[in-house]
């Protein structure tokens, strides 16, 4: 009896997790460069109550299997596939940007000193014309030379 409830209960707890994912899927659907999660599960143990057992050669009938009760479920992980390419929304703003193609570009910005990497690219210029992400933080980009080559390793604020 007790594994039937905790199997029922570990079943009800996993279905929790995966209608909170669901839930912050929907409630960000409008979020900028929001990438949807899923929930994959895993089983927990089998508890066997019959071992298998080969051929009788005696009998001539075949083996039997083993016999095994589950004993529940739980989330076996959340994942976020940060690859794929979201709908494209025209806008007034001539700054927003849109990443295509494979999940590998991002955004360069800094903040405080610390470096992030995103993919919303909804940008606006600050006070000083640098151009800037909604929360502030500076886009970084490529230098030029003096012959007007990009030099790929190096970043500063635009």
């Amino acid at each position: 009896m007790m594994r039937s409830l905790f199997s029922g209960v570990s079943g009800l707890s996993s279905h929790q997790t995966r209608m909170d994912v669901i839930g912050n899927n929907i409630a960000n659907v409008n979020t900028i460069a929001f990438k949807s999660s899923s929930v994959s599960f895993s089983e927990v143990f089998y508890q066997t109550t019959q071992v298998a057992s080969g051929p009788n050669a005696t009998t001539g009938k075949g083996g039997q299997n083993a016999k095994q009760i589950g004993l529940g479920t739980s989330v076996g992980s959340i994942s976020t596939k940060v690859d794929t390419e979201g709908a494209s929304q025209r806008t007034d703003n001539p700054f927003d940007v849109k990443l295509s193609g494979s999940g590998n570009s991002f955004f360069i910005v800094r903040s405080n000193g610390n470096t992030y990497f995103t993919r919303a690219g909804d940008f606006t210029y600050d006070a000083s014309g640098a151009l800037v992400t909604q929360s502030g933080a500076n886009v970084m980009g490529w230098v030029t030379n003096d012959q007007g080559e990009i030099v790929k390793d190096v970043v500063q604020p635009l």
